[in-house]
Formats: C-alpha cells, structure tokens, sequence
C-alpha cells in the first residue's frame, strides 16, 4: 500500500538516544539573565549574556551564554545544559597611544 506511513511504523531518533539522568524528569535547566554584555554574529543577531543558574547541578554558578532571540535583563530562560561557556567578546575599542 503506498501511502502515509502509520505511527507505529515511523521510528523517533529521540528514543534511542538516552538523556542524562538529571534531565530525565524535565525539559531543561532553569537561567535568569543577570546582565547583557554584547551582540555578536555576522549580523549583530546573538546577543552575549550572563546568567545565573536556579536549577541543576551548577545551581548558584553565573554563566557567559550566547542567545538568539529578544532577551531583557530579569528574564527566565530554559537551557539544555549548563556546563558550556562562550568566549568572551572582544572589544572593538581602539587603544588609547599615550
């Protein structure tokens, strides 16, 4: 029969794969943003912001993360993981010669 596949022919990617144990029970890590640093990206699109982390293992710990997407100072994101860091920008000022 060619047609749509049923549900239970289609096999998910998602399953074979097993989550961490802390993420097993939710979706993600709770942030709140402390303080935007910067945009970054070809086109000025992600934005540099430190967060501190409410959830998890790292709980308590402030991290460097990139974001995409309209973020403001006191906002709760959901992130995936906590472990990661982004590189510090860089500062586009030129040095003062005295």
């Amino acid at each position: 029969m060619a047609g749509k596949p049923n549900q239970s022919d289609v096999k998910s990617e998602k399953t074979d794969k097993p989550l961490p144990a802390q993420m097993v029970d939710s979706e993600g890590y709770r942030v709140e943003v402390v303080d935007i640093i910067g945009r970054t990206g070809v086109f000025g699109e992600v934005k540099q912001i430190m967060v501190k982390v409410l959830d998890g293992r790292d709980s308590g710990n402030v991290i460097r993360r990139n974001v995409k997407g309209p973020v403001k100072k006191g906002d709760i994101l959901i992130m995936l993981e906590t472990e990661r860091e982004a590189k510090a920008l860089k500062s586009k000022k030129p040095k003062v010669r005295r």
